[in-house]
């Protein structure tokens, strides 16, 4: 399963929600990101990798955005019955092309991503106009499910466990 969605949306914090609440159970395994952002930079748990070191890593996936890279070992999709996957949407297709795939598209009114953004203190003003005008590829000819994440955090957790619950029993999509 890919966990997509703009800036802001939560992803980050659902996921670690769902890792919390699915600890233990080998259906799941939420994959860990390669980032060329330090580790103590903030934001999620990932390993870190500079950026010549991409070239050489058996990466199943790597995109770039933001002026990072980005990328999933391919060690990382083998580990269970179910994966989540926090990916790009430029690299839908490629994940989809290899393995079947459901996408869990996480977002949220404007309003309230610009907020997020704000509070995480990782960026102006500017910025985080760009990022919230960012347009993001369209989601067409995939499996997927749309999360809002506009309430209780709580309510997008139970969503995304809905969905992976669902890939689990072979239900595309839920």
């Amino acid at each position: 399963m890919a966990i997509v969605g703009p800036s802001g949306a939560g992803k980050d914090t659902i996921l670690a929600a769902l890792r919390e609440e699915l600890a233990g159970d080998a259906h799941f395994h939420f994959a860990r990101r390669v980032i060329s952002r330090p580790e103590d930079a903030g934001g999620e748990a990932h390993e870190y990798l500079p950026p010549e070191g991409f070239a050489a890593a058996d990466l199943i996936l790597q995109w770039e955005a933001h002026g990072l890279r980005y990328g999933i070992r391919r060690a990382e999709v083998e580990r269970a019955p179910v994966t989540l996957l926090n990916l790009s949407r430029t690299v839908l297709e490629e994940a989809a092309s290899r393995h079947p795939l459901l996408v869990a598209e996480v977002t949220a009114p404007r309003a309230v991503l610009a907020e997020r953004l704000r509070a995480r203190g990782r960026e102006e003003g500017a910025e985080i106009a760009a990022r919230l005008d960012r347009k993001g590829t369209p989601l067409k000819g995939l499996n997927q499910v749309r999360i809002i994440n506009d309430g209780p955090v709580h309510a997008a957790v139970a969503a995304l466990r809905r969905a992976l619950e669902a890939c689990a029993a072979g239900r595309f999509p839920p």
